[in-house]
């Protein structure tokens, strides 16, 4: 899922300027990103475009997708165009629909954001707020488990609204958190005065005053030390395996092994290297390396059936790495290491495939 999602991205970023109206919208994004999902949109049994709501006195109003299950409406999807907001007016039009419905799920859409809604505060009434957004600009920011839950193969109402329920707890804690970061409540600020050792002094406006900037300055700091901290773990973690091949590899530390296998430095290098290409995807303690005779392989979670590319490094004057496509294998040739970084794409790929497979 996560790459044929990276696909319409990409078909939003090379067309959104020619993309005008709400029905290009639909063809362009709206509708790959539906059959993404699993659901065949043109099998009305599946999809109905312009399902009828029927809203008190306005009768034959349409919402532009509905998505079945069972032969009953789960899923009803509003469109936009991607070159409109999705405000509070589009929200409430959804919210009529809803009620009029079976369906249990409202997703308000642009092509470009998603805003998914059900109904945890009041049965058979809409939320206000979603419970979960994505937008195919923020790709690092999704979370595909959540996401292939509407698939069609894994659709299940029930998990999905139990699973709703903390994800707007966490959304909204998250929000909290944010606005307190970015300028601290009075509320918060008395919260940490208090338990500060101060001596029984009052909460007063001067002290309010004194004391707010340096709570904010403390919340970055602290945020700080924890993503440095983070960082240096990962960095001492890449450190130490670099270590250890280079003494296996180092003939003044070892001699050749026995199956005549001696790990190169470049191949250590170009090791180091995909692990900073794809350590924002998944731990660096994933990508695997195991040097052969004739390549030294770099594997997704050390397993031999996922290669996410084979180094041939033997002859230092006609380096090649080879790049797995889908079935197709490429082997093409590099002057040095560095040449990785314009690869980046492929090697995500490659990992993509496997990630794909572990979500179905």
């Amino acid at each position: 899922m996560k790459d044929a999602v990276k696909k319409i991205a990409e078909r939003i970023e090379k067309n959104f300027e020619r993309i005008e109206t709400e029905e290009a919208t639909k063809n362009a994004f709206i509708m790959p990103f539906i059959q993404v999902l699993g659901y065949d949109i043109f099998d009305p049994e599946e999809v109905i475009p312009e399902f009828t709501a029927d809203i008190g006195i306005k009768k034959g109003e349409k919402v532009d997708y509905a998505i079945c299950h069972d032969g009953e409406p789960a899923i009803l999807i509003e469109c936009k165009s991607c070159r409109s907001e999705l405000c509070i007016d589009n929200e409430s039009q959804l919210f009529r629909y809803f009620h009029t419905t079976k369906a249990r799920f409202g997703v308000l859409t642009n092509g470009i954001t998603y805003k998914f809604f059900t109904d945890l505060e009041e049965p058979n009434k809409m939320d206000t707020k979603p419970f979960m957004e994505i937008n195919l600009r923020e790709l690092d920011k999704i979370d595909f488990n959540e996401l292939s839950k509407f698939s069609k193969a894994n659709f299940d109402e029930t998990s999905i609204r139990n699973r709703a329920d903390v994800l707007k707890c966490a959304t909204s804690i998250r929000n909290v958190l944010k606005d307190e970061l970015a300028n601290p409540s009075e509320e918060f600020v008395r919260l940490v005065f208090k338990k500060m050792d101060c001596g029984g002094n009052l909460f007063t406006e001067k002290v309010k005053e004194k004391i707010s900037p340096l709570v904010k300055s403390a919340l970055e700091a602290v945020i700080n030390d924890k993503v440095k901290s983070h960082l240096n773990n990962a960095l001492n973690t890449t450190e130490a395996k670099s270590e250890e091949i280079a003494a296996v590899a180092n003939p003044a530390q070892q001699e050749e092994k026995d199956n005549g296998v001696i790990t190169t430095q470049d191949e250590i290098d170009a090791h180091n290297i995909i692990r900073a290409i794809l350590c924002r995807d998944i731990p660096i303690e994933d990508i695997a390396m195991r040097d052969a005779k004739s390549y030294c392989a770099i594997l997704y979670q050390d397993n031999n059936r996922k290669p996410i590319c084979r180094l041939f490094f033997n002859n230092p004057e006609r380096k090649s790495v080879m790049f797995f496509d889908d079935d197709a294998e490429e082997r093409v040739p590099i002057q040095s290491t560095t040449e990785l970084y314009t690869y980046a794409d492929r090697l995500k790929n490659a990992l993509a495939r496997y990630q794909e497979t572990q979500e179905q």
